[in-house]
C-alpha cells in the first residue's frame, strides 16, 4: 500500500494529538499510584492510551513502508515528517 507524504504528516499529527491527550489526562488525574482514579477516569485514560498506541503503531508502520518505497532511510523520513508537522503547526 502506497503512502503519500502528506498522509504521513496527518497520521503523525493525529498520533501527537492523542499523545497530548494522554499527557493531559495524566496531569489532570494525577499519578494512579498516588490518587485513586474513578472507574470513569480509568476507562477514559485507558481508551486514550490505546488510541495513542494504535495511532503511533500506524504511523511507524506507514513511515517504514514509505521509506522502503522511496529507497530512503526510515530515520530520514521520520525527521522529514516531524519537521513538516512542526512547520504546519507553527503556521
Amino acid at each position: 500500500m502506497g503512502h503519500a507524504f502528506e498522509e504521513l504528516v496527518e497520521k503523525q499529527r493525529a498520533a501527537d494529538q492523542a499523545h497530548h491527550r494522554v499527557d493531559d489526562l495524566n496531569h489532570a488525574y494525577g499519578p494512579p499510584a498516588e490518587h485513586k482514579w474513578s472507574r470513569k477516569q480509568t476507562t477514559t485514560y485507558e481508551t486514550a492510551f490505546r488510541a495513542w498506541r494504535d495511532l503511533d503503531r500506524d504511523i511507524r508502520t506507514a513511515v517504514a513502508e514509505y521509506a522502503k518505497e522511496q529507497g530512503r532511510a526510515r530515520q530520514e523520513v521520520e525527521t522529514d515528517v516531524q519537521t513538516a508537522v512542526s512547520r504546519t503547526d507553527a503556521q
